[in-house]
């Protein structure tokens, strides 16, 4: 049985579809997504994994974000399963490896990434971190993939700053789209400096793991009272409101990720909280953001 009848998806995803972000094409995609990691590595969980990733595409959380390393290529072909038949309303990420990103690898590649996701093109393929091959061989092979049509857009993901400076300074490394890092309440660190470079340079951060990622972070989230008390305000839960505090500035696109179909709706819902300046004022002061150069969280 649904958990939401066909008034309440409506209402949620005319939340959810109002917060837009324009990429530097003028394509606009939704300021909360849906992330797959661990998904597609447990065939006991497929279903409810692929009825999860439905729904939170129902309620307007229509980019999808996996990786060829996810479950060595299982959450590609779960979210191929997923989206079959509806593929025209998704906005399609994943990443290759950095020992994939060379000229004469990326291609093939790619090709494997679309034939697990089901799919003739990616909307957006990104270098899911850094690693040997020269950014000047990566970005070619990107560009090359885009005349070919099969995929759309690309950027990086885990570049800190100074790799990003390096990344726009070569050869068409100015069409880089985004750059996906770690980023929630309890991680701030990319705001000192890297969060106010890409907004100068209209590249948007894409958030991963914006609730955090278990363990004691998360935990402390889960229990500080100033967010349970927020989220007593708001008639939400403390996991709705850090995400609602990762969205609040319309510069992030974060890409929570959700087994069940409970938690897709929570997270979806998330649009709709609007934290106030008190509020925020609040956070600010129990989980501060950084004064100094922070190394890049990276999970």
């Amino acid at each position: 049985m649904s958990l939401l009848d066909d008034k309440m998806i409506s209402k949620i995803r005319s939340h959810v579809e109002n917060r837009v972000i324009t990429l530097s094409d003028e394509t606009s995609v939704p300021i909360l997504g849906q992330g797959t990691w661990y998904m597609g590595e447990d065939h006991r969980a497929k279903d409810n994994e692929i009825k999860a990733l439905q729904l939170g595409i129902e309620l307007g959380m229509t980019l999808i974000d996996t990786a060829e390393m996810y479950g060595d290529g299982g959450s590609e072909r779960l979210v191929g399963e997923a989206i079959k038949g509806i593929r025209d309303k998704v906005f399609l990420v994943s990443k290759v490896y950095p020992h994939n990103a060379g000229k004469n690898k990326i291609s093939t590649a790619c090709e494997n990434s679309l034939k697990r996701l089901g799919t003739d093109h990616l909307d957006l393929y990104l270098l899911h971190w850094r690693g040997r091959v020269p950014l000047d061989e990566t970005i070619e092979g990107m560009e090359k993939l885009k005349k070919e049509g099969k995929i759309l857009r690309w950027g990086v993901s885990n570049f800190d700053t100074d790799d990003m400076q390096e990344l726009l300074s070569v050869t068409n490394g100015t069409n880089c789209a985004t750059n996906q890092v770690l980023y929630h309440l309890g991680s701030r660190g990319i705001e000192f400096d890297l969060l106010p470079w890409q907004k100068e340079h209209q590249i948007p951060i894409m958030a991963y793991c914006p609730l955090a990622q278990g363990g004691s972070l998360r935990n402390q989230l889960l229990n500080d009272p100033t967010i349970l008390a927020i989220a007593g305000e708001h008639n939400a839960n403390p996991l709705q409101i850090v995400l609602a505090w990762c969205i609040h500035s319309n510069d992030v696109i974060a890409i929570p990720r959700s087994t069940q179909e409970k938690h897709v709706i929570e997270n979806a819902t998330a649009a709709s909280i609007e934290l106030s300046k008190e509020e925020l004022d609040k956070l600010n002061k129990i989980f501060p953001k950084p004064h100094r150069k922070l190394p890049l969280d990276i999970v």
